[in-house]
């Protein structure tokens, strides 16, 4: 009964040409796999270095474009700067002078001279001190007229 159960059209074990083609076959088979595995380990290392240039060359440009927006925004924040800059002085010149208008105002209430005035009166003391000088180098001969007084020699 064993013998019906094998197929009547089955290789024979003992038809040695099909055991060495079958052996042939799976050697070739088995060959062809070591040759796509150094082959994959071959392209696999090319593309890992492709891959690697290619990261190297992103990373570059990814730099320049970050140095790009640093610098431009650098640009801007000083620019602000400079824009916050100007726009306090002009709010401190505006303090000092509402300041100074403030100051000057109390001090006219208190009838403190001014700065102007005071220079109005310098210089109406140089004129008056410019008439003295003519009045006194006019009567200066008037002076010398004037006899000496004769001196006495007491009598003993």
């Amino acid at each position: 009964m064993v013998k019906d159960a094998i197929p009547k059209n089955a290789p024979d074990k003992s038809d040695p040409p099909l055991t060495d083609s079958i052996k042939d076959s799976a050697q070739q088979i088995w060959q062809a796999g070591l040759g796509a595995f150094n082959q994959a380990q071959i392209e696999g290392t090319k593309a890992f270095e492709a891959l690697v240039k290619e990261g190297v060359m992103l990373q570059r440009k990814t730099q320049l474009a970050a140095e790009e927006k640093i610098a431009e925004a650098t640009n801007k924040l000083s620019s602000l700067a400079t824009d916050m800059s100007v726009k306090a002085t002009g709010q401190w010149d505006k303090l000092e002078n509402i300041f100074e208008a403030r100051v000057a105002k109390a001090l006219k209430k208190l009838e403190v001279p001014s700065a102007t005035d005071m220079q109005a009166l310098m210089a109406r003391i140089d004129e008056l001190e410019k008439v003295v000088q003519q009045l006194s180098a006019k009567k200066a001969p008037v002076k010398a007229s004037r006899k000496p007084a004769t001196k006495r020699t007491p009598t003993r």
